[in-house]
């Protein structure tokens, strides 16, 4: 039976890793599991899965270190007797690590890429397992979604509703793309004119140079409105007598901008 403080950390965890879905609640429960247990565990994944945050839930007081900080690492297992170490795929001298937490008794979480294999780390790690990515756990996208708007409005200190109905999630770093595309759309949907020059005024400054920069960049412009408008109108004859432009004139348009769109 869970204590006080072993409940209020499950509520804080579960604030950051989603588990509506069989696998990543399976991955939660083997984590409750550890925080029983006085096991090293290697938690495996692609960027983004949440290893980080069951790292911290099973071992909430422990420092946490990338492995590639190797002389942080060294002296932070010199003082400490649990530690979670991320990235351990990083690590420029893996069996020195291990030789360290295998000799000196130190508790271990670590997190690495679903393809990470070592010997020695493999002996090392009593219990390991795998977060499956985002676009095998289609119930976590839904509820992350709807996290990541949360703390978008907040930040923005609005109440506006996020318009969803053309939303298609990003999830090439699972949930690090998705809250970065959502905190993005979720600024650009209020935005007015004078930020979004703002904007590209910011993205273009460092890029001018060249002697043929307002061909280079005429794509900044042309290919959002191109794209609105056959979202918006549906049809290219529509789209051409909005924008006042012949239909062969448009076709040419979209024939250069093809990769963009």
């Amino acid at each position: 039976m869970m204590t006080v403080a072993e409940l209020v950390a499950a509520l804080v965890v579960d604030a950051s890793y989603i588990t509506a879905s069989a696998s990543s609640a399976q991955a939660f429960k083997t984590a409750t599991l550890l925080k029983t247990l006085s096991v090293n565990s290697l938690i495996t994944g692609d960027v983004g899965v949440g290893k980080k945050s069951l790292a911290r839930y099973i071992l909430p007081d422990a420092p946490m270190l990338d492995a590639s900080n190797h002389d942080e690492l060294l002296a932070t297992l010199e003082s400490s007797n649990k530690v979670i170490i991320v990235n351990i795929e990083n690590s420029p001298n893996i069996k020195k690590i291990l030789d360290i937490v295998y000799n000196n008794n130190i508790r271990v979480i670590a997190t690495a890429k679903s393809s990470y294999y070592n010997e020695q780390a493999d002996k090392l790690f009593g219990i390991k397992f795998n977060v499956p990515p985002l676009s095998k756990r289609p119930e976590d996208v839904e509820q992350l979604v709807q996290k990541f708007i949360k703390e978008a409005s907040l930040l923005f200190c609005t109440k506006e509703n996020f318009k969803i109905k053309n939303f298609k999630p990003d999830l090439t770093q699972n949930s690090n793309s998705l809250r970065r595309q959502i905190m993005i759309n979720y600024l650009l949907q209020d935005i007015n004119e004078s930020e979004l020059i703002d904007i590209i005024q910011n993205y273009l400054i460092d890029k001018l140079g060249s002697n043929n920069d307002y061909k280079n960049f005429l794509h900044l412009y042309e290919v959002p409105i191109i794209k609105a408008g056959i979202l918006r109108f549906k049809s290219q004859l529509q789209l051409s007598d909005k924008l006042g432009l012949n239909r062969n004139t448009l076709r040419k348009k979209i024939a250069d901008n093809e990769k963009y769109l």
